[in-house]
């Protein structure tokens, strides 16, 4: 079994069925993100887990790269602008996982869905029809226990079921294994672990690669034949850094069924033309669009107006309807009821954000005008600067409810903009303007939506980042209190943006 030396790996690499199946909640069940949520789960504390002699396994054959036979099932998946793979399918090994896909592909419940979590070095995920990791199904209409077989491993190009914790959490969304050969050091590091693999898995680790910490975990139940060299550039593509999901689609046009004839495989990655990954980096990445947060309010546009008890003058919000339709109708409609009045700002944390909206005063409560909360998405027109207005959730924007936050965040140089890049973050020319001009909190773009920005008393907001809190909770120890949450048309006056702005 995986110890715990690798447990923090697989949080961050593998939530599976769902974003929070690894590891312990986030800070708050509705909590925006916070810097320590945004770090990989590979810490000193998972890392210095207490090593454990490998159990010994049984030395089996390993069958991933065992020819079909003529006239047997295999899958077909062709990818939009990359091409087709062809799975070889193991019903000895894994035939209720075998007859799941088969029949999900039958039906076409995989054609035109994306694969929305690609790391590079490990694997590409797809299956899940909200794209978002979230959700899915089986044929059997709840999830099912797809089960291991020592027999099937995580070599490249191995196809698996993920999950939520459990092969008895498998369902509909699948990944398909690029990895990595591991050096000998890395071996023994899983050994003394609690890794164990037999010679036969070990061998062909050593000689094509793959993700080992994974077996035993996951039900593999496929292996590409032909393709491996689409599922390679696939994992090149650029993605966005906190969610791993690609900024351009990579669509399954269709999943078939269809019989061996005899074809060649090609079971190796060495057996493919060599390809630019730079290339396809470069060419998947954002597209520099115009960034909307400074766009001026026009006269007789709805705007809120906030007003703070203790605190002259009130926080005015643009909103932005264009591109976050369900969210502005959200807090509009929740402003009007008054359902805002009264409420604190329950998480104040400086150079990030202040937090409110919440009934309960802690992070664990809030509600929509809809009956079970809403997807209130994303849109690369609106980015995390200095005073942007946006829904807190608690793993996907599938779980907007009344819980806002507004951002303060930080002035980015060169630098700093340049040792996200070398952390994996993508800006394009104009995020980066916006970044080094305003300021804000970039690692948040892609996973929450936003749908205002303040247009003045920005100065409050920052005054409110200021107050004393409790540590543990980043409350504030004297309660910040919204005394009201107007609703009125736009009759010009100040637009101040950025906080040199005000004196």
């Amino acid at each position: 079994m995986l110890k715990k030396v690798l447990a923090g790996i697989m949080c961050m690499l593998m939530a599976a069925g769902t974003l929070t199946s690894c590891g312990k909640e986030q800070n708050g069940t509705s909590g925006t993100a916070t810097n320590d949520t945004t770090q990989a789960s590979t810490s000193e504390d998972t890392t210095a887990a207490e090593t454990s002699e490998a159990a010994t396994v049984e030395n089996v054959d390993i069958a991933n790269f065992t020819a079909p036979e003529k006239g047997d099932t295999i899958i077909v998946m062709k990818i939009k602008d990359y091409g087709t793979v062809k799975f070889r399918l193991f019903p000895e090994y894994a035939d209720k996982g075998v007859e799941n896909f088969v029949e999900l592909a039958k039906k076409g419940y995989y054609d035109g869905l994306k694969f929305h979590r690609v790391i590079k070095d490990f694997m590409i995920q797809g299956g899940d029809p909200l794209g978002t990791g979230m959700g899915g199904e089986s044929i059997w209409g709840e999830k099912f226990d797809g089960g291991t077989d020592p027999h099937l491993i995580h070599v490249a190009g191995a196809l698996a079921y993920a999950n939520s914790g459990g092969t008895d959490t498998d369902g509909s969304q699948f990944y398909v294994v690029t990895g990595t050969v591991p050096s000998d050091d890395e071996l023994e590091y899983y050994k003394q672990n609690g890794l164990a693999l037999s010679d036969n898995a070990l061998a062909q680790y050593k000689k094509v690669g793959g993700a080992p910490w994974l077996d035993g975990g996951y039900t593999v139940f496929g292996q590409v034949i032909d393709g491996l060299d689409v599922i390679f550039k696939i994992q090149n593509v650029s993605v966005d850094q906190n969610s791993s999901k690609p900024f351009k689609d990579v669509v399954m046009e269709s999943v078939t069924v269809g019989e061996y004839n005899g074809e060649d495989i090609h079971w190796y990655i060495s057996d493919y033309e060599e390809f630019d990954a730079d290339e396809i980096a470069n060419s998947t990445g954002k597209e520099n669009m115009d960034i909307a947060n400074f766009t001026a309010p026009k006269e007789g546009e709805t705007i809120v107006s906030m007003k703070l008890k203790g605190y002259d003058g009130e926080v005015k919000i643009k909103l932005f309807p264009e591109y976050a339709e369900q969210g502005v109708e959200n807090f509009i409609t929740l402003a009007k009821q008054g359902y805002y009045d009264g409420l604190t700002f329950h998480r104040v944390i400086k150079d990030f954000m202040i937090q409110g909206g919440d009934p309960n005063g802690d992070g664990t409560g809030g509600e929509s005008i809809y009956e079970k909360g809403f997807d209130g998405g994303t849109d690369p027109h609106l980015i995390h600067a200095a005073g942007a207005v946006a829904y807190a959730n608690s793993g996907s924007t599938a779980s907007n409810g009344s819980q806002f936050y507004i951002v303060t965040g930080e002035v980015y140089g060169k630098e700093e903009i340049d040792d996200l890049k070398s952390k994996g973050y993508s800006f394009t020319e104009n995020e980066e303007k916006i970044y080094s001009t305003y300021g804000g909190t970039p690692w948040l773009d892609g996973n929450y939506t936003i749908f205002g920005q303040v247009f003045d008393g920005l100065d409050i907001v920052f005054d409110v980042q200021n107050a004393e809190v409790d540590e543990s909770t980043s409350k504030p120890k004297k309660d910040v209190v919204i005394e009201s949450m107007t609703v009125s048309e736009y009759k010009g006056g100040d637009v101040r943006w950025s906080i040199s702005d005000y004196k």
